[in-house]
């Protein structure tokens, strides 16, 4: 998949921000677009971790997660200042409302997955605070249903399926952004 100038000057430079619950390929789609449109790959998520030297697990653990959402707001303010670059963000990005003024910014994407699809991909994953519960689905479905409305406010939605790669969901975002977004060009006289 190589993309042609006709998308490259569509997106004028514009940041691509992908948003969505946790596990839904995020970070892997993040890079192939970065890839796709030479662009910088940012992930939030693990920017948090490197300015606070801990993982994020820990930052809940022994800060909780205001002073998370506190420095994942600050990181997001940095790296929607620059341009060209596709980022990653956590799944929780768009419960602050300042951080919408800086998603909206650039082109906001959500990977929207069913439930069943995440837990079956998170079942053996303990770096997730959020998902430390008795029944990680039920949380993740109330997770989900409480952001829903907030995704939904996203510039993209691409639906994700359980079989889908993520070269396959990556096509898809990149053959959706004409649909949001003008050419610049001139219409003829």
């Amino acid at each position: 998949m190589r993309i042609g100038f006709e998308m490259t000057d569509l997106l004028k430079g514009l940041n691509i921000f992908l948003i969505g619950i946790m596990g839904v390929g995020k970070t892997t789609v993040g890079k192939l677009l970065a890839k796709e449109f030479g662009y910088r790959f940012f992930d939030t998520d693990a920017l948090v971790e490197k300015v606070a030297g801990k993982t994020i697990k820990e930052m809940f653990a022994t800060e909780g997660e205001a002073s998370f959402r506190q420095l994942e707001s600050q990181v997001l303010a940095e790296v929607s200042a620059c341009t060209r670059s596709s980022i990653a963000t956590g799944g929780g990005i768009v419960l602050q409302q300042m951080n919408w003024s800086y998603l909206q910014q650039g082109l906001v994407v959500w990977l929207d997955a069913p439930v069943e699809v995440i837990v079956e991909r998170l079942q053996k994953d303990t770096s997730r605070p959020l998902l430390q519960a008795d029944d990680p689905g039920a949380q993740l479905e109330k997770l989900s249903a409480a952001r829903q409305h907030l995704y939904q406010q996203a510039d993209l939605h691409i639906p994700v399926g359980a079989n889908d790669t993520p070269a396959q969901i990556a096509a898809r975002v990149i053959a959706e952004i004409p649909t949001v977004l003008k050419s610049s060009e001139n219409p003829p006289s």
